[in-house]
């Protein structure tokens, strides 16, 4: 019996130690806005999202006076819409108007980082740009990057965009241990699961698939993964070849052909036949 106590015990302090070290491991917010879209010569509008359990979230809504599509970008675990400008600012350069919207903890959202929680902070803005701010007419283009691909893809399952791109994406939280098996073990007791393949289950709309072939945080076999489990009949995977994880895609000569073939097939649903 004092075994058993003593082993429930044990269990229970990992199970307590995992759930402690798991939004620590998951999330690298970076407080404060260091820039804004001025910095980069581009008029913006500050917006103020409020979740559905309270939290307010700051965002930038970049609008192009003559755009060929509407971008709701969601950004990678670390740092905020300051560290992602130079991305964000690039969409807007190519024709597209944006939104992006800190996730809870980050920049100047309020909150505090989890699963469940930035998963209600895309259902927001989701809800922000389909009453104030989408227009007819125009393909609405979900966008995320690393974490921000688990959110695109959940947003895609909630309420369909006209197309989704996905970059240096993973099929779930446990793929990226694959290859250290006590923390692949310890992550059978997370809540996280973080599981963009999952949420694709739900899309079967365009997507496009990005990846680096060197990227050394997330498995390039992640991002094929994730492409073959794909529910969508219309899908493109494109390899960056000697691209990293960290890189900025946008200065390789193969990325932003990519992406115009893509969008150009993108039309708004009710041009659909």
């Amino acid at each position: 019996m004092r075994i058993l106590v003593l082993g429930v015990l044990i269990v229970a302090a990992v199970w307590a130690l995992v759930l402690w070290v798991q939004p620590r491991m998951a999330f690298f917010p970076t407080p404060g806005v260091q820039r804004t879209p001025e910095a980069a010569g581009l008029p913006y509008a500050t917006v103020q999202v409020t979740t559905s359990d309270g939290v307010m979230l700051h965002g930038w809504w970049m609008e192009h006076p003559s755009p060929r599509g509407q971008v709701i970008y969601w950004h990678g675990n670390g740092g905020n819409l300051a560290l992602w400008l130079d991305v964000l600012a690039d969409i807007r350069r190519h024709d597209f108007s944006i939104l992006a919207v800190d996730y809870r903890g980050y920049g100047a959202s309020g909150g505090n980082p989890s699963e469940k929680g930035i998963y209600r902070d895309a259902d927001a803005a989701i809800e922000h740009f389909t009453k104030g701010l989408r227009r007819e007419g125009l393909p609405t283009i979900y966008w995320g990057r690393s974490l921000g691909s688990v959110v695109a893809s959940y947003a895609a399952s909630r309420s369909s965009p006209d197309a989704l791109i996905l970059e240096s994406a993973f099929p779930d939280a446990r793929s990226l241990f694959a290859s250290n098996p006590l923390i692949l073990g310890l992550s059978a007791l997370s809540t996280y699961r973080f599981s963009t393949s999952t949420h694709l289950e739900g899309y079967g709309g365009p997507l496009l698939v990005v990846h680096g072939d060197a990227d050394s945080l997330i498995p390039f076999a992640g991002g094929r993964t994730v492409f073959e489990r794909a529910a969508s009949p219309q899908k493109t995977f494109v390899s960056l070849r000697g691209a990293d994880h960290n890189e900025v895609y946008a200065r390789r000569p193969d990325y932003w052909p990519a992406i115009d073939q893509f969008i150009a097939a993108a039309r708004p649903r009710r041009e659909r036949p």
